[in-house]
């Protein structure tokens, strides 16, 4: 695969508007990407079908009017299937794929090995007979891709949060519908697209090890992660739609800025004043607790 230059990006799930959160997470990945003089990239994630093209036009517009704007036309996922199955069948060439039958409430009631990790994949149907596949297959679900991996856990750095050791199971390649599973997707364009700059909310810092062992496996380079702290709501939740007026139509550009701006501790309200004075280690590491209004 050949790799464009170096890039950082903003990856939204078109399923519902942006909410001043993620908002500021996009900033933050344009800030980063630009002090370091990076390409930025919008990518949106739009593979799951419970997203829908009229918000993700909506999504580009509102990063637009903030000023996040993609050095390139967004990608589209769905664009790129193809791309999702030539790294299976890679790995399923390689001897790293194996077909998964298993329900979430298998897997959530399935012993696990005394070694493995809290909250990953107890091994169920990796090492099933012909037989039991057979068995499996003429019951009529159809079978998720998993991977075959070789360790338990896996250390990646963020500039964040510094080494961060976490799981690693057999994750989901493809999904039982057919869809290509997020850990696949993300890890494939992210390398397709030259992006070596990973900035997104802290929720996501968990998957990031899973992330970076199947890059490994697949010979990309292991990209800089920065997982920057989430924006809550009043009861100490993750913000949404439901806390009231969180969207920039909502809040209004101008005001959005602001908030934004303050929440991050600068005094310039527009990101080319805010990129003059950016600064990763004076981030704040602590969750903003936004009141709509």
């Amino acid at each position: 695969m050949t790799r464009p230059s170096s890039a950082g990006r903003f990856a939204p799930s078109p399923s519902a508007d942006l909410h001043i959160g993620n908002l500021r997470t996009a900033i933050l990945a344009w800030l980063f990407a630009r002090s370091t003089r990076r390409r930025f990239l919008v990518r949106v994630e739009d593979l799951d079908d419970r997203t829908f093209p009229d918000i993700a036009a909506r999504q580009v517009a509102d990063l637009a009017a903030i000023g996040v704007t993609s050095d390139e036309p967004p990608e589209y996922q769905t664009a790129h299937t193809a791309r999702y199955d030539a790294v299976i069948d890679e790995l399923t060439a390689r001897g790293l794929v194996y077909e998964c039958y298993c329900s979430r409430k298998d897997i959530l009631q399935a012993p696990r090995a005394p070694h493995a990790p809290e909250g990953a994949y107890p091994g169920t149907c990796r090492d099933l007979t012909d037989t039991q596949r057979a068995e499996r297959r003429a019951g009529g679900r159809p079978p998720a891709l998993r991977l075959r991996s070789d360790t338990f856990r896996y250390t990646v750095t963020d500039i964040l949060h510094g080494d961060y050791t976490g799981v690693v199971d057999d994750l989901v390649l493809r999904r039982g519908d057919g869809i290509p599973a997020y850990n696949l997707a993300v890890v494939v364009d992210d390398a397709a697209q030259g992006v070596d700059q990973v900035v997104r909310g802290d929720d996501l810092l968990p998957s990031s090890p899973r992330q970076a062992y199947l890059g490994a496996l697949l010979g990309y380079p292991t990209p800089m992660y920065a997982h920057v702290p989430l924006v809550l709501n009043a009861d100490g939740k993750r913000l949404a739609k439901r806390d009231g007026a969180v969207t920039l139509a909502e809040i209004g550009v101008e005001n959005a800025l602001a908030q934004i701006a303050d929440s991050l501790g600068f005094t310039a309200r527009t990101l080319p004043g805010m990129l003059d004075d950016f600064d990763p280690a004076r981030l704040p590491r602590d969750p903003w607790v936004y009141r709509p209004g």
